[in-house]
């Protein structure tokens, strides 16, 4: 047991890091800036960032979130994404090591990565960048090769590409306006291929459900205009983190709210 804790204790400390770095992927991708070998510098002062003022979440901490520099604050979004990838980290953590265990494990945090950085990038963007959306299809695509039938994964490509497609080509016809962005529907097309066609009908169901919920609450408390576009991106990846690395308490949830699963 006390391997299980210290291997634990290792995977978040992993998760830290990798938080950090999508942290530096956040900030630049919508922003085109190249994260290659470049250090990290504050978004305020464009000073570079020492190392040691680098640390994930211990630097924040130190610096009561404020640049060393120039005294700005830090978003507490970094702290927030650094301590959430230590969170997925953990708990998709293998229980034991053996290959099987170690590339499920680099798969569902690989995809994680990719929903906390679509998540937030579209938050403050309204964008879902398509570097992203192809590291998922990859990804995806590799699995169902490996663990679908040709038509699970096809067929749900197809649902999740065409269904959205369909529908918002009819509401441009009917209002003129367009309805869902080009970054949305291929993530649904994308998630397609892992959740199957029945699996992508749900989460376009439910993430429009749920974005729903979420516009018509900022509207009522009066924090978003109702003219104003609401970011869907989210609300997708909310449904589909609970589909791919929650199933049963997913599968459990629906059973309690008489819903198909």
């Amino acid at each position: 047991m006390n391997h299980l804790y210290l291997f634990k204790f290792f995977i978040g400390i992993f998760g830290l890091l990798v938080g950090s770095f999508l942290n530096a992927l956040i900030y630049r991708l919508p922003r085109e800036i190249p994260f290659g070998l470049s250090r990290s510098f504050c978004p305020h002062c464009k000073n570079k960032i020492a190392w040691y003022f680098n640390l994930p979440l211990v630097s924040y901490l130190f610096l009561f979130g404020r640049c060393h520099d120039c005294k700005e604050k830090i978003s507490l979004r970094y702290p927030l994404i650094e301590l959430l990838t230590c969170i997925l980290a953990i708990l998709i953590a293998p229980k034991y090591i053996s290959l099987h265990t170690v590339l499920n494990f680099l798969f569902l945090f690989t995809i994680g990565c990719a929903f906390l950085v679509h998540f937030f990038i579209d938050l403050e963007h309204q964008i879902l960048p398509n570097s992203v959306n192809i590291i998922l299809a990859l990804l995806f695509l590799i699995y169902a090769l490996l663990n679908f039938n040709f038509l699970f994964w096809f067929s749900g490509f197809a649902f999740g590409l065409g269904f959205p497609l369909l529908v918002t080509w009819l509401f441009y016809l009917l209002r003129g306006q367009i309805g869902l962005g080009g970054g949305d529907i291929k993530l649904f097309g994308i998630l397609g291929i892992y959740l199957g066609p029945f699996g992508v009908l749900l989460n376009i169901f439910l993430s429009c459900f749920l974005g729903s919920i979420i516009g018509l609450s900022l509207i009522v408390f009066k924090k978003m205009d109702k003219n104003n576009p609401l970011p869907f991106g989210p609300a997708i990846i909310i449904v589909a983190s609970m589909q791919i690395f929650f199933p049963y308490q997913f599968s459990q949830a629906l059973a309690f709210f008489g819903l198909p699963h």
